[in-house]
Formats: C-alpha cells, sequence, structure tokens
C-alpha cells in the first residue's frame, strides 16, 4: 500500500510528541510584531505578552504563504515519492491559509484537501482522528480516509473563553460596543466554531475558574461527546487550581483521557493569557 501522509498547520496546536508519534508534516503560520515576521513556535508565547505590555498593541497575524505549503509539499516527496499526501486545514473561514494550501497543491499529484472549518485543538481533533484511524488501519485507502475525516467534520465541537478580550477585540473577533459591554458587566463570551466561523454564543459571568467549569458542563450537555478522547485546550497563564477543577468536571461525565493542548503563539494572539477551550468528536 502506498504510504499516507498527514499535514496540517501550526494553528492546529498539536503537541509535539503526537507530530513524532503519528509522522504528522507541521507547516507554521505567522505572528507580526512591529513589521517582523516571526513563524509560529520560534519564539515564547510570552514573548506577546511582553509586547502587548510594552505597546498595548496586539500583534497581528498571518496565513501560511503558497511557498511555504510547496515547500511542505516537495519535502514529503523527498522523503516518500511515492506517498499520498492529505492535507487537514485551518478553517478556511478565517484564513487564507487553506487556499494558499490549494493554490500550492495545483503543482503535485495524488494530493487532497480537508478543510476542518475549525481551528486550535479543534483542528487538532481532526487530525488526530485521522492520524488514529491511519494506525488502526494501516492498508486503508486514501477515498476511505478522506471521506472518514470529512464524515467527522461537522461532528467536531470546539468551544473557547477568551483570557483577555483586548486581544479579541484587536483581531477583530469581537466589535468596541461589544468588548465595552462585557467588560463593564464583568462577562465572558464562549466562542465556538460555526460553519468555520468564530461566533460569540453565550455568556458567562464570574471569574474564570467559575465561568470555565460552566461552560464545560454547558459544553457537555449540548453534545454527545465520544469519550475515548477530549482536549482541553489552555493558553499560558491559565491557573493550575482551574485546571485541577475542570479534569474533576470531566471525570463527572465519564471522560478519563484527556490530552492538554498549549495554544502556540498565533491562536494566543487571539485568546490572549489564560484562556481555556474544550474540543472533541460527538458519537
Amino acid at each position: 500500500m502506498r504510504k499516507i501522509v498527514l499535514t496540517t498547520e501550526s494553528g492546529a496546536d498539536l503537541p509535539e510528541k503526537l507530530v513524532h508519534k503519528f509522522g504528522i508534516k507541521v507547516v507554521p503560520m505567522h505572528v507580526i510584531m512591529d513589521g517582523k515576521d516571526y513563524k509560529d513556535g520560534s519564539i515564547p508565547v510570552t514573548d506577546i505578552f511582553d509586547y502587548y505590555e510594552s505597546t498595548k498593541k496586539i500583534p497581528s497575524t498571518t496565513s501560511t504563504n503558497p511557498n511555504e505549503y510547496t515547500e511542505l509539499f516537495q519535502a514529503v516527496r523527498a522523503e516518500n515519492p511515492e506517498s499520498m499526501i492529505v492535507h487537514v486545514g485551518y478553517t478556511s473561514q478565517a484564513s487564507s491559509s487553506f487556499q494558499n494550501a490549494l493554490i500550492a497543491g495545483e503543482d503535485f499529484n495524488d494530493i487532497y484537501f480537508v478543510d476542518t472549518l475549525n481551528v486550535t485543538g479543534g483542528l487538532g481533533a481532526v487530525v488526530l482522528y485521522a492520524a488514529e484511524l491511519l494506525q488502526d488501519h494501516p492498508t486503508i485507502g486514501g477515498e476511505d480516509l478522506i471521506a472518514a475525516i470529512e464524515q467527522v467534520v461537522p461532528k467536531t465541537k470546539l468551544a473557547f473563553l477568551p483570557g483577555n478580550l483586548e486581544y479579541l477585540r484587536a483581531g477583530g473577533r469581537v466589535t468596541n460596543a461589544q468588548y465595552l459591554g462585557a467588560s463593564l458587566l464583568k462577562l465572558k463570551p464562549m466562542i465556538e466554531l460555526i460553519n468555520g466561523k468564530l461566533v460569540s454564543t453565550k455568556k458567562y459571568r464570574g471569574k474564570m475558574l467559575k465561568a470555565t467549569t460552566t461552560l464545560l458542563h454547558d459544553y457537555f450537555k449540548n453534545y454527545n461527546i465520544d469519550r475515548k478522547q477530549l482536549y482541553f485546550i489552555y493558553s499560558v497563564g491559565l491557573e493550575e487550581e482551574i485546571k485541577r477543577e475542570l479534569e474533576k468536571v470531566a471525570a463527572e461525565y465519564d471522560f478519563h483521557h484527556i490530552e492538554w493542548i498549549e495554544a502556540g503563539c498565533v491562536i494566543t494572539c487571539h485568546s490572549g493569557p489564560g484562556a481555556f477551550g474544550v474540543a472533541g468528536i460527538e458519537i
């Protein structure tokens, strides 16, 4: 059987141990500070916080460009000349990365694309689903694999609470009016991916511990998530007490396989420090 190689963007926030375990190829997205371009993962996330504290500006983010995808696909083919490439991509509704991947893919044969309509742990959940399917069924054909991935895309649910609304406002995810209203009332908006777009669907009042645990209860009540695997996403700054409490809540719902995913630079530019998210795939 021909080898199938999975590719994705750094915006999936995949832990390095899982990237190496499954041989997933990851191409970086970008962070811009003071006009200088940094590849996602090339600088500590704390540099983003330091930049904001010193300038009161949020770094901007940019997509992976076509040339970078071309280099990625060429590297895959150099290592595995007869391989089939399946690119499991960052939502096309929030970035041009997926379109850029399609452009680069025009110069290659046997390369296929799946728009997950998701980001961070939601994107990561789909990529890892595909990786585990390949591991468990090494003889699976490319068409069957792609069909299986496309089937779980609408079943993949991501919800998160930003750690700092200023970051979301700077990224254009909330308006000034929404920001001021939420700040004055001490509200925390839950952000979900609806048809690939980031949408505020509910607001929680109170401190982060209360807000995150309430969000998690709501998430489990709204979605019948497969108990085999659950993904908790956090940005640097989320308190350990909150993490422990969230694991207790998950255990109440019979979730015992939890993978903690640290948000990288690109996602942190939108979520801010101390953010929390949850992702899983519905049965």
